[in-house]
Formats: structure tokens, sequence, C-alpha cells
């Protein structure tokens, strides 16, 4: 009888668990709603010239680590000294490097490009990706997971940038943003908040969010410093309030 007690009361307990993560994640999901809007009605709707998801993933290969300017630079002058992706490829690794060299870790990412692009040319016959774009979310980006290299940031800004697939990158000012805001458990990591984000995102706002949230960071929401006295998120913020309640009780 004790045993039948203790497993209705362990049931009773992780169904109120599970009804509380449920109201939980609604909440979030209207907060995030918000905090979009704000963000859509501070920075605008974000432009962007579409590229093609070889382009796309190259470039985002040359952006790990290192600024906006520098991956522009970069990928300038691959596309200037290589007539093609092909020719990239098959390029002697040297001449790749130099190329790239102003996007930082050449050594590193020239390599690392060119195992991308033979990847895909095994795998595909070609370098074309603009399959993924048929495929379920959770395929393409497995299938692009399986490139050396590419971790779950590259992969979702491939997919979200060039395919329009449901997904969220999550970079440094992401994660951050986001962590200060109460949109995410404060403990998860960047590579987990993908998924969480993708989850209480509004339908079709990945793009235009994950955008302003780094907007957000770069002017704002600065990892030292940040400038919370002029931020439009301010009555909405975790961090902010903690920081108010801090200096009452100085």
């Amino acid at each position: 009888m004790t045993d039948a007690k203790d497993g209705r009361a362990v049931r009773k307990r992780r169904d109120a668990n599970e009804r509380s993560l449920v109201a939980d994640e609604r909440a979030l999901r209207r907060r995030a709603k918000i905090i979009h809007e704000k963000l859509l009605a501070t920075y605008g709707e974000p432009q962007w010239t579409r590229r093609d998801g070889v382009s796309e993933l190259v470039a985002t290969i040359l952006s790990q680590n290192t600024n906006d300017s520098n991956r522009d630079l970069a990928y300038a002058r691959l596309r200037a000294r290589f007539p093609t992706w092909a020719a990239v490829r098959d390029a002697p690794v040297e001449a790749v490097v130099e190329a790239i060299r102003p996007a930082g870790l050449a050594n590193q990412k020239g390599p690392r490009i060119q195992l991308a692009l033979r990847h895909i040319t095994e795998a595909h016959g070609k370098l074309d990706i603009d399959f993924l774009a048929q495929m379920p979310v959770d395929e393409a980006r497995r299938w692009l997971l399986g490139i050396k290299g590419v971790g779950p940031k590259t992969a979702a800004i491939v997919l979200l940038f060039c395919y329009d697939k449901p997904v969220f990158p999550v970079d440094t000012h992401v994660h951050r943003v986001t962590g200060r805001l109460g949109l995410r458990p404060p403990k998860l990591t960047a590579e987990q908040t993908h998924e969480w984000m993708e989850r209480i995102c509004p339908p079709g706002g990945q793009f235009a969010f994950h955008i302003n949230l780094i907007r957000h960071g770069r002017a704002v929401c600065h990892a030292r410093n940040p400038a919370c006295t002029r931020c439009p998120l301010r009555r909405r913020c975790d961090y902010f309030r903690r920081r108010i309640q801090t200096r009452g009780s100085a």
C-alpha cells in the first residue's frame, strides 16, 4: 500500500511540475512577443541581402570569433581571389589562408572552408545546398552539422538566412541579452538556448528578433557597463530590476 501511495505522490508531483513548465513557457512566449515588438519599434525591420546557401556557409565560417567588418573584408578578398567556390575548394590551402587573413584564425578557417566545400561536393555531387530548403528543419540541421567545423550557430544562420527555416541562431549577444531579459533559464548554455528560443519566439519573427537582439546587445546591453538607463526594455528586464534592488539595499 505504501509503495502505491508513494507512486501516486511521485506522479502528482511530476504532473504538477509539467503543468508549471507549460504555464511558464506560455508566459515566456507572451514576454518574447512583447519584447520582439518593442525591439521592432526601436530598431525597425532588419534588411538582408540573401546569399545562396554555400556563400552564406562560407561567410558564417569566416565570422567565427571576429567582427562583421573583418568577416566582410575576408569574404570580399576570397571572392576577388577565386572566381568560384570550386576554385576555393581546389586551391592550395596557403592561398585560401592568405586571402582570408583579415578574419583571424585563418590557419583554422581556411582548411575548414575547404573541408566544407569538399563535403558538399562529395555528398551532393555539386556545390549547391539548396536541397536543404525541402528538408524538415531537424533533418536539414543534422545534414549541416555533419560538416566538420559547422556548429549549431552556423547551421542555424544558414537555415534561417537562406531558407527561412524557423530556427534561432544564438551568438554571445543573443545569449547575454536573453539571459538578462529573463527569456531563458539562467543556466542554459548558448547551444541549449538555440532550441529554447525556437520554442518561445513569435512565429515568423525569428530573423528580425535574432538581428534586433544583436543590435540591442551592441548598442545598449553591453557585456560590461550596459546602458540600462536608456534601455527601452528596462521595465521588462530582470537584470535591471536586480540592479535597482541592489542599489536600494546598499
